[in-house]
C-alpha cells in the first residue's frame, strides 16, 4: 500500500526571518542612522523590503529589476554589514551586487518597479505597496541618492550573474 500527500506551492519563509533578531535589529539602526527622520518602524518596513528585493534578485538573474529609493535605503544598509550579507547572499544561492548611478530623469524605466514588484510577488511575497512608488511619490525622504537603470552594458539595476559592470569586470 502506497500513500501520497497531496501538497500545493510552499509558501516561502517571511524575509524577517532570513535574519537573527539582533541581526535584524543592527541593520535597521544602520537604516535610522543615514535617516534621522525615518521612524523605527518605517526601517523595519524598509529592510523588510530590501530583504523581498534580494531575494526576487537572487531567483531572478535574468531580469532586470530595481528598488526604490527607499528600498535602496534598506539594501545599502544591508550591505554595509559586509559579513551578514555575504552569509544572506550565500544563502540565497548568489550574490546580487550593487551598481548605483546618480539619479536622472531621462534614464527613468517607470516599468522596472512593475517588473520588481511582479517578480517579488512570483517568489511569494507580497510587496509594501507604498515603499514601491516611483520617485515623484516618495513615502519618505531616505538619504539613498542613486538609482538602478536597466540600460544595457550600463551600470544597470543589479548584477547577480556577472552580467554588465562598470568597464567589464568585477
Amino acid at each position: 500500500m502506497t500513500a501520497a500527500c497531496a501538497t500545493g506551492p510552499q509558501k516561502p519563509l517571511p524575509p524577517r526571518t532570513l535574519l537573527t533578531d539582533a541581526q535584524f535589529n543592527d541593520v535597521r539602526a544602520t537604516i535610522l542612522d543615514d535617516n534621522p527622520n525615518i521612524e523605527p518602524e518605517m526601517a523595519s518596513r524598509i529592510l523588510i523590503e530590501a530583504l523581498t528585493f534580494v531575494i526576487a534578485a537572487s531567483r531572478f538573474p535574468s531580469v532586470r529589476i530595481a528598488p526604490t529609493r527607499e528600498v535602496d535605503a534598506g539594501w545599502h544598509a544591508l550591505i554595509l554589514h559586509t559579513h551578514l550579507y555575504a552569509s544572506l547572499c550565500s544563502r540565497l544561492g548568489r550574490t546580487v551586487h550593487h551598481y548605483p548611478e546618480r539619479p536622472e530623469a531621462s534614464r527613468h524605466d517607470p516599468e522596472v518597479l512593475t517588473r520588481t514588484m511582479a517578480l517579488i510577488e512570483q517568489a511569494g511575497y507580497t510587496p509594501d505597496a507604498e515603499l514601491w512608488v516611483g520617485p515623484d511619490r516618495s513615502l519618505v525622504s531616505v538619504a539613498a541618492n542613486c538609482s538602478h537603470t536597466p540600460v544595457p552594458g550600463g551600470c544597470g539595476p543589479i548584477n547577480p550573474g556577472n552580467r554588465a559592470t562598470h568597464g567589464g569586470g568585477e
